[in-house]
């Protein structure tokens, strides 16, 4: 079955960490870039980071750089993203998407890909980040 599951959510409070996890399964994540998108409340959905296994430099939106890694463990299929020293606007739900690599590149993964172009999207894991 193919299928993109994340965990790893919760609540946390300011200046802590959480990582993300995204377990591929049916498909060969070589052949994909990944995305982690986040919807705030009230807010647009937007992509936070994406890489590829084949990727020099992945992409981080402006306001995580410095704070979030984004990976990829080829012998898990899992796409990880470690968030540290959480902010309260980064609280949202968290997504993990797929799209394959010769339709797009990392950048426009994150920044210009519509949702509808995805291949596969998970559930979503949400983030909590509060005082």
């Amino acid at each position: 079955q193919v299928q993109l599951v994340e965990s790893g959510g919760g609540s946390v409070q300011p200046g802590e960490s959480l990582r993300l996890s995204c377990e591929a399964s049916g498909f060969i994540v070589d052949d994909y870039v990944f995305g982690w998108f986040r919807r705030a409340p009230g807010k647009e959905r937007e992509g936070v980071s994406c890489t590829s296994t084949r990727a020099f430099v992945p992409y981080y939106r402006e306001s995580v750089k410095g704070r979030f890694t984004i990976s990829i463990d080829e012998n898990l299929n899992t796409v990880y993203l470690q968030m540290n020293n959480l902010k309260p606007e980064d609280t949202g739900d968290y997504v993990c998407a797929a799209r394959k690599r010769h339709m797009t590149t990392v950048r426009a993964m994150c920044t210009e890909d519509l949702a509808s172009s995805m291949d596969y999207w998970g559930k979503g894991a949400l983030v909590t980040v509060s005082s």
